[in-house]
């Protein structure tokens, strides 16, 4: 499915990390430009958050008030959205862009009837969201129909929970492996990021 929006959050206060982590380096680049290059390029990206220099084309906005969590990023990005589906992601997970396809294409099964084998009850489904090895949903690692989400999207936005988004969503899961799903909360978890896996 190419009419994709991406939605990267980068705008939290990143207290347990001391420092913004989306700019951290992460090998060669950063956690935030590690996630924008796994991104199909035909995707246009509108990233939520201070502006700063990124390694591909973005579009940028700010919620408002500032750090008034992740429906306020939402909210903010809608205007800057014309494709039917958006995908949404923490910017501080450097690896999810490898799963955001799957994410999509799970989501147009939906539409056709069918479902991917690896996703579950995604009929008429309004949102796929990630599931971890943990069985923890990712709602910031999702694909949503976007007209949906303009209309359910609580008011007011700000400091609200995910999840009175998607409590008024259908919402079918996808389960994602474990560095697709990993974020980076503290320095040690960038730490672990940063091995070389076996």
């Amino acid at each position: 499915m190419s009419d994709v929006t991406a939605v990267v959050l980068c705008g939290g206060r990143s207290s347990r990390f001391g420092s913004d982590k989306t700019r951290a380096p992460l090998g060669a680049t950063t956690v935030l430009d590690r996630l924008l290059a796994d991104l199909p390029e035909h995707w246009p990206v509108v990233a939520v958050g201070e502006r700063r220099r990124t390694s591909r084309d973005v579009t940028w906005t700010r919620e408002s008030p500032a750090f008034a969590g992740p429906l306020a990023a939402v909210e903010a990005a809608l205007p800057l959205v014309d494709t039917s589906v958006l995908v949404l992601i923490a910017g501080d997970m450097p690896y999810a862009g490898r799963a955001a396809s799957q994410l999509v294409a799970a989501l147009g099964a939906t539409s056709a009837g069918t479902a991917d084998d690896d996703a579950t009850d995604t009929n008429d489904a309004e949102a796929v969201v990630a599931i971890d090895p943990s069985g923890r949903r990712q709602p910031l690692l999702a694909a949503y129909r976007t007209d949906v989400v303009r209309r359910a999207l609580p008011q007011p936005t700000a400091n609200a929970p995910m999840r009175r988004l998607l409590d008024a969503l259908t919402v079918a899961e996808l389960p994602v492996g474990e560095q697709q799903a990993a974020d980076v909360d503290t320095p040690a978890d960038l730490e672990r990021l940063e091995r070389p896996r076996d």
